[in-house]
């Protein structure tokens, strides 16, 4: 496997586990990780984060980002691959007996602050 598919796959592992810890959307996480880190153009990655969460919120919007040649099937097939493990182990963490919701709610205020930063002010 390539190295921008396991990449792939470790940014549909974390936006699982984010958002199986905070309810969050996968697309606040995949779209920076794959602007920021993959260096993806930003309606190219808006695009395959569509595609990989398409069923069933995601299809009209798939379809149209497809047509402008803004969607690679195959890279949102791999980060669905990673939403689907990493949702249940972020599920599974967030339910431990010793996370505490004040917890979830430090851990959630530092992610959104970490990625506010790095848009504002890095490539």
């Amino acid at each position: 496997m390539s190295n921008l598919l396991i990449s792939l796959l470790i940014i549909g592992l974390v936006a699982g586990v984010a958002g199986g810890m905070f309810g969050i959307g996968g697309g606040a996480i995949m779209v920076p990780a794959m602007v920021l880190l993959l260096g993806m153009d930003q309606k190219f990655a808006t695009g395959t984060s569509v595609a990989a969460q398409i069923l069933p919120i995601g299809i009209l919007a798939a379809i149209v980002y497809y047509r402008h040649g803004n969607l690679s099937i195959k890279y949102a097939s791999v980060i669905a691959l990673g939403l689907i493990v990493g949702n249940l182990f972020g599920a599974l963490f967030a339910n431990q007996p010793y996370i505490s919701s004040e917890t979830m709610k430090k851990l959630y205020g530092i992610f959104l602050l970490i990625i506010g930063v790095r848009y504002l002010f890095f490539k």
